[in-house]
């Protein structure tokens, strides 16, 4: 399995625990006020971004959706709303986002509908060939190694399933390009500490960010694991994009 820049980019430079379980303590630490900082920060275009990467599955009409990085459950919550399947399972590996996401969804009713586990992404506690389609929002970036979990993916994948990544990317346009690095080095973090009184894990998001094999290079590795049929939809100046892979029927 190849190594990236962003594999070695850890929330908390001075511990000693592996990439994987230092995400899963910061994500612990800031589950509280990890939804209102989401909207906070993108000025609420985190929702839109959710519905546009989950509609690359319409076509396909998903009857078994796993939902990767699953969080408190936004992409599971609106997937159901958008593509009414029979099941969504969602996996994270922090224990803290998971109980705000079935509170969630026991709030919603939707609890017959989504599942929400705990699960390790790069070892995914399913069989081969079990989902129609997977969805993982800003969540490959924090794996230890990608290629190890984006194979895992594809081998729970059914055959003629499709994989939808939504991650960030970094804007291109020079002016707007200046603005979001302020925004990404100074006021994310601000407000990391300000909010959820944790500026690592914002510094994080901008540091593991600027080090993500983005556009054509993420779609190089979903090809090189084995997804076909990849492309790419780049949203908001750049900001964030969308990747597809399918696994071949």
């Amino acid at each position: 399995m190849a190594k990236f820049a962003h594999d070695t980019i850890v929330p908390f430079k001075e511990s000693e625990q592996s990439k994987k379980q230092q995400v899963a303590d910061m994500f612990d630490k800031i589950a509280f006020r990890y939804d209102f900082l989401n909207r906070f920060l993108s000025a609420g275009i985190d929702v839109s971004w959710r519905k546009k990467a989950i509609k690359q599955l319409r076509s396909l009409h998903p009857q078994t959706v796993l939902d990767v990085a699953t969080g408190t459950g936004d992409v599971a919550i609106l997937a159901h709303k958008i593509l009414h399947p029979k099941k969504i399972t969602g996996i994270d590996i922090s224990e803290g986002m998971l109980e705000i996401g079935r509170k969630k969804i026991e709030k919603l009713g939707l609890q017959n509908g989504i599942e929400l586990l705990k699960g390790d992404s790069e070892t995914i506690n399913f069989p081969d060939n079990n989902f129609d389609a997977i969805t993982v929002a800003f969540g490959v970036r924090n794996y230890q190694n990608l290629e190890k979990g984006l194979s895992e993916m594809l081998r729970v994948l059914k055959p003629g399933g499709k994989l939808v990544v939504l991650e960030f990317s970094r804007p291109k346009q020079l002016l707007f390009k200046g603005i979001y690095n302020l925004y990404m080095n100074s006021i994310a973090p601000g407000f990391g500490k300000l909010i959820a009184k944790n500026k690592d894990a914002y510094q994080y998001l901008n540091d593991s960010v600027q080090r993500f094999p983005e556009g054509q290079q993420f779609l190089d590795i979903l090809k090189n694991v084995g997804f076909s049929s990849t492309y790419s939809k780049v949203l908001t100046l750049g900001i964030c994009s969308i990747y597809c892979g399918s696994k071949e029927g």
